[in-house]
């Protein structure tokens, strides 16, 4: 499906119809709720078009098959949600060290533990920070629409291959259910050439391997720096965040993924009862656009951040704040989304706060 005009789609399909869109040649996955219809849909879409879908046995078979397929530099990826993503730790941690181009894909679901089903926000942490060893860092993408999931996915296997490092498209059980017009288009980014690492058999070239860890300590630790270094590199160049109406706020409402989308709607109406309200979001959550919301914290503007979990953003927020300013949370652990008349009610009680104060 390569067309611009808009279809009616769930936000599970979009990713997937976009993953082969943008030339994903093998998926490994294992179901999990609320995800399971990328690899339902990779099911029927691939093996029609000669690529290699397998559902494998395990979310750690799943992660690692993905990382012996990017070894061989073919675009790869794999799905799973929350609770499943955290078995894929170790071998993530592998990925950075071993710089593949994976691209993971989380339906977030509510934790900790099993959790259930109810959408949530709560694997921010998880992602941005990680779960494996050593030091390392994921660029992590969260889109808030649908198009967004068209568009993001697009964008992860694109920085993946750019930079030779795993990258997480954050999504969470609202968007992945979700039914809303959206547009595919063509896979807007180029080629990136990957013959001086991929592992295609050494006929007629010198053997070469890939390794996660130096041979000897400087080495290692030389090796540790330049992952640290091209990551400074992907902050430079790739950080993305959306703001509205900032420059005269004096109260910026910040928000990622889907809840984007009601923070949107509280400023409007907040707007209209004469409050100077501003919305900002960060796309990349890794990097996270620190730099700017120091900028505008510095300007005295305030902020609250939303989101379903119980702070996990708030803390980056609060570091680009630091005592510049002020910074206050909204938030739910799960279940049904904080709402836009719960977002204006909190910012007018604020309001009224300061102004017993």
């Amino acid at each position: 499906m390569n067309t611009s005009e808009k279809v009616l789609i769930k936000g599970n399909y979009a990713i997937a119809q976009a993953a082969v869109n943008a030339g994903c040649q093998c998926y490994f996955g294992y179901p999990i709720t609320p995800q399971t219809e990328i690899g339902e849909y990779l099911s029927s879409e691939m093996p029609e078009l000669g690529r290699a879908y397998v559902c494998a046995e395990s979310e750690l078979a799943a992660i690692n098959m993905v990382l012996g397929a990017t070894a061989t530099g073919v675009k790869a990826m794999t799905t799973s949600s929350s609770c499943a993503v955290a078995l894929m730790q170790e071998a993530l941690s592998y990925a950075c060290g071993d710089e593949l181009p994976v691209v993971l894909v989380n339906v977030m679901r509510a934790g900790p533990g099993l959790g259930y089903i109810y959408p949530a926000q709560g694997d921010y942490n998880q992602a941005v920070y990680g779960g494996g060893n050593g030091d390392y860092k994921i660029v992590v993408l969260a889109p808030s629409n649908v198009q967004e999931c068209i568009d993001y996915t697009y964008r992860a296997f694109y920085l993946a291959q750019k930079y030779r490092n795993p990258v997480i498209l954050l999504a969470d059980g609202l968007l992945g259910q979700m039914m809303e017009p959206a547009s595919f288009g063509e896979y807007p980014y180029p080629e990136v050439d990957i013959s001086s690492w991929a592992l295609t058999g050494a006929k007629n070239r010198a053997a070469r391997a890939i390794y996660s860890v130096g041979p000897n300590e400087k080495k290692h630790i030389q090796h540790v720096y330049d992952l640290f270094e091209k990551f400074e590199t992907i902050k430079k160049n790739e950080t993305t965040f959306e703001e509205f109406q900032v420059e005269d706020a004096d109260l910026i409402l910040t928000a990622f993924g889907s809840m984007t989308r009601n923070i949107k709607a509280a400023m409007r109406l907040l707007r209209e009862k004469g409050l100077r309200v501003g919305c900002f979001r960060p796309i990349t959550l890794s990097p996270f656009p620190h730099e700017r919301i120091s900028e505008l914290a510095l300007k005295g503007k305030k902020f609250m951040v939303v989101e379903m979990n119980m702070g996990q953003m708030f803390k980056d927020i609060k570091y680009a704040v630091g005592d510049k300013s002020q910074v206050s949370l909204l938030n739910r652990p799960c279940g049904e989304w904080l709402s836009v008349d719960e977002i204006v009610e909190a910012v007018l009680e604020e309001v009224k706060n300061v102004a017993r104060v």
